[in-house]
């Protein structure tokens, strides 16, 4: 693993460095779970988008810069420690846009991807389902076939959809085959949240805002042309954006050790020695997990892939970002109920062991195909 920088990318975080530092938000933005922050950070990501900071890695003709995965993690790095506004468009840039550029048309990435980069258009992810959560497979919302007009009419209802209070536009697979095996016959669609016969109902957060919600098909009809990937071919299709979710690209180290070095700051100012050895050990973990993805990184560049170790990945960062944030509110002690940053961050933290599939379902797919455990017994799963 080298963690020495070539001259281009020492140039490539210096320009990166400079130009956050003139350009990030003086005053912390709104939540963007508010109809006043979702504008907002909507505004920042233009502002990205205009000097080509939105989407580094992609292609010059989409707002990108066509930076390696190196310059990837070293911008992701300066980001958060500039203290830049979270991304709104999150579900779309991370999640989707990869899979649009694998199994997108020529058509699809050019209708989408620019919005996608300046924010104009954002997405929410609409997975989960009642009795479907980190079950994906055995999700009931259908798709049927209608030749008439081209397309296809679905129905059913999502839940726990990020963003999509707000969101402008859906992405979720549907059962296009009741008589296929449960990971077959899964087709993926994209949808617009304002087509006719789709409801959206936001859900409170534990802080009251509305970054979810439950969204309700009745006859929706999607042309072919916003199908993803080929019809029935959805459960390979969503693996993709789920290794994703839980491995290198949604949650990039400098997340976390920005976090950790704000903990030590805190710290400084509140020394406090029964917490001493919290903040060592959580600013030790921020370290391993950027020492581990900058060791993923070398294996990426070498021809290598993620695999499973993106369920290692997803467990690790979800319960360092818990530990981060509650060794936080030990220190502030009751003065954290008046420091929102720390607070509004543990309150999201604590999702995190939960979404983009539960730890509990990583940890069995660690010990089944990393370790080579034998498969849980059925009916044991929690």
């Amino acid at each position: 693993m080298d963690l020495e920088l070539s001259e281009s990318e020492l140039a490539f975080q210096a320009e990166a460095r400079s130009w956050l530092a003139a350009n990030v938000p003086a005053q912390p933005l709104p939540s963007l779970d508010t109809p006043e922050g979702f504008a907002l950070h909507q505004e920042w990501e233009a502002r990205l988008a205009a000097d080509r900071w939105s989407v580094v890695s992609w292609p010059r003709e989409y707002h990108g810069r066509e930076a390696s995965l190196v310059e990837w993690v070293v911008f992701e790095e300066e980001y958060y420690r500039a203290g830049a506004p979270g991304r709104v468009s999150q579900n779309g840039i991370f999640l989707l846009a990869p899979i649009i550029f694998e199994h997108g048309t020529q058509e699809q990435q050019d209708r989408f991807l620019p919005t996608m980069a300046t924010g104009e258009r954002i997405w929410a992810q609409c997975w989960s389902e009642p009795e479907a959560g980190s079950d994906l497979a055995s999700l009931k919302s259908t798709a049927r076939r209608d030749d008439a007009r081209g397309g296809w009419v679905l129905d059913g209802q999502k839940i726990w959809c990020s963003r999509a209070a707000l969101a402008h536009w859906g992405f979720g697979l549907f059962r296009s085959d009741p008589e296929a095996q449960k990971h077959a016959g899964l087709t993926y669609f994209l949808f617009p949240l304002d087509a006719e016969g789709v409801t959206v109902r936001p859900i409170a957060q534990l802080d009251g805002e509305a970054g979810f919600a439950e969204v309700f098909f009745d006859d929706v009809f999607v042309p072919d042309a916003d199908v993803l990937g080929a019809p029935g071919d959805g459960w390979r299709v969503a693996m993709s954006t789920a290794g994703n979710e839980r491995g290198l690209s949604l949650r990039s180290p400098g997340r976390f050790t920005a976090a950790a070095d704000r903990l030590l700051s805190l710290y400084a100012e509140r020394p406090d020695p029964r917490v001493a050895d919290r903040v060592v050990d959580a600013w030790l973990r921020a370290e391993a997990y950027r020492l581990y993805t900058w060791g993923t990184v070398t294996k990426l560049k070498d021809g290598g892939d993620i695999g499973a170790a993106g369920s290692v990945n997803k467990v690790w960062w979800s319960e360092l970002d818990v530990a981060l944030h509650e060794t936080a509110l030990d220190l502030l002690g009751p003065d954290a109920e008046l420091e929102s940053r720390w607070l509004d961050g543990y309150t999201f933290a604590l999702s995190g062991p939960i979404y983009a599939g539960t730890n509990e379902i990583q940890r069995n797919i660690v010990a089944e195909r990393i370790l080579g455990l034998p498969r849980e017994p059925k009916g044991a799963q929690r």
